[in-house]
């Protein structure tokens, strides 16, 4: 895995992470019973961005790490995912392919 393709993981993973975290201990203003004239009741009250964006980047870090250690190992490859076996075999050592 080059560089490239390890920045676009960790965007991807952080960003999938993100949007798990962002619903998880909201408090709407239909919660906290003070809904302000002219907003939702499903308003958050309470938004903590800055302590979200803290945990997504330690937990998309650590998902990242494991992520990439899977991928950089070896254990499972693309053709391992290859359920309906589109993908040509791999030659065998010594075979000429004649």
């Amino acid at each position: 895995m080059g560089p490239t393709s390890a920045l676009v993981l960790y965007s991807v993973t952080w960003f999938m992470v993100f949007f798990v975290i962002l619903p998880i201990g909201l408090s709407t203003q239909g919660d906290e019973g003070r809904v302000l004239r002219g907003t939702h009741a499903g308003s958050p009250a309470r938004f903590p961005l800055k302590r979200k964006v803290i945990q997504t980047t330690i937990w998309g870090t650590l998902i990242w790490a494991i992520l990439s250690a899977v991928i950089l190992s070896g254990k499972i490859s693309v053709r391992d995912m290859d359920v309906f076996n589109r993908m040509t075999p791999i030659p065998e050592a010594g075979d000429t392919g004649g």
